[in-house]
């Protein structure tokens, strides 16, 4: 059988770029509820100390490991060896911590962190600069491969690989592994089934997001921007969303992926019970594994 572990991330707790979107529940409150829900890992956030000597006795208590953690890159207009120093105190926790992977998110133009940006105006750029962009990446990503902390590149709304097209496009010039995300590439419009057929050898690490279609439908995306869309409720966890998760995990399972299933879906928590949402989704995906080919790995 295929291997599966499940995590989370603390973003359904606290928002990082959202303050107001934030539980006043404690790093140990987070974690116990994690726990309790039923995942082994879970990715970093702003309270987690940057220390494996701080941390590491936390995480054993709770029975949780790191399975991730976002990096916000700016290689689109930076340079290979400045992002080699920006990432190296990262780097060195993840490594000291046995993560499997630092989540790349470029963040170099891109609109996400901009409330009052609309996502309309997300940047674009052509093929010859997305090929250009494309071979940076891969030579940042090799050499993170070669310090033993490989990178999985996030797909995400507002960025510049946003949309499936632009997705295939970075594909074809990049040699870069990729993080699937389910909630943002059909927030983004793409078929996530038709992504995980082009794609599946290059994907490393998996985000089971939900969404709301009727909230998608809502969206002005010439007024509203990500951050708005979060705010109105379009991401959710597997289980109270609109996506079928079920097709999603036979066609990963039908391409052999092994590896991480992190739940990671930003939403009001004072709208959205946190430790009821961890325990949906995990329920929910334990479910689809018990009919699948995967077995859980604890």
């Amino acid at each position: 059988m295929l291997k599966a572990k499940l995590g989370i991330a603390p973003i359904a707790w606290w928002n990082d770029d959202l303050p107001e979107l934030s539980d006043d529940v404690s790093l140990e409150e987070c974690l116990t509820q994690a726990s309790e829900a039923g995942f082994s890992g879970m990715e970093t956030g702003r309270r987690f100390p940057m220390d494996m000597a701080v941390l590491g006795p936390i995480l054993d208590r709770y029975r949780i490991s790191v399975c991730g953690g976002w990096f916000s890159g700016e290689l689109l207009d930076g340079d290979i060896e400045r992002e080699k120093d920006r990432i190296a105190e990262q780097m060195a926790f993840f490594k000291a911590a046995g993560a499997p992977c630092i989540v790349y998110g470029e963040t170099a133009r891109s609109v996400q962190g901009k409330r009052e940006v609309p996502l309309a105006q997300k940047p674009a750029i052509s093929e010859a600069e997305m090929a250009a962009y494309g071979r940076k990446m891969s030579d940042f990503a090799d050499w993170c491969a070669a310090q033993g902390m490989p990178i999985s590149y996030h797909h995400h709304m507002a960025a510049v690989v946003e949309t499936e097209p632009e997705l295939d496009v970075f594909m074809k010039h990049s040699s870069v592994p990729l993080l699937f995300d389910a909630g943002h590439m059909a927030f983004a419009g793409g078929d996530n089934l038709r992504v995980i057929d082009n794609h599946h050898a290059r994907i490393s690490h998996v985000h089971t997001k939900d969404i709301r279609k009727k909230v998608v439908e809502k969206i002005d995306r010439t007024r509203n921007s990500f951050l708005d869309a979060v705010v109105m409720g379009v991401f959710t966890v597997p289980g109270d969303g609109d996506l079928n998760f079920s097709s999603i995990i036979a066609a990963l399972e039908g391409v052999g992926y092994e590896g991480w299933f992190v739940v990671e879906a930003e939403q009001d928590p004072k709208l959205n019970s946190p430790r009821e949402m961890a325990s949906l989704g995990h329920r929910v995906l334990s479910e689809l594994f018990s009919k699948s080919g995967y077995s859980v790995e604890i």
